[in-house]
């Protein structure tokens, strides 16, 4: 188990470094920011495909599907702009 969590993180953060590359237009979050929620929604992705009983490569679509929707969400949504939480 600590090894799928430690596999996500790092994928995670390679899937919020290339989500910030994919999403066009300009980009209110640091890099650190955008990496921190590719972690977060890959890690979440995870959770949700064991719990679903999914082999290895549906879980690791699913994380990455989590992961980019989280940093496309946050990048575009209010939370992204320098005026918010972040």
């Amino acid at each position: 188990m600590l090894m799928t969590i430690i596999w996500f993180i790092i994928i995670g953060a390679i899937i919020g470094a290339v989500a910030r590359l994919v999403v066009p237009g300009p980009n209110p979050m640091g890099i650190a920011l955008t990496i921190l929620i590719g972690i977060v929604g890959a890690v979440i992705g995870g959770v949700i495909a064991n719990a679903l009983g999914a082999g290895s490569i549906i879980a690791f679509i699913i994380s990455v599907l989590v992961a980019a929707a989280g940093v496309a969400l946050i990048s575009r949504g209010k939370w992204g702009s320098r005026r918010g939480v972040f």
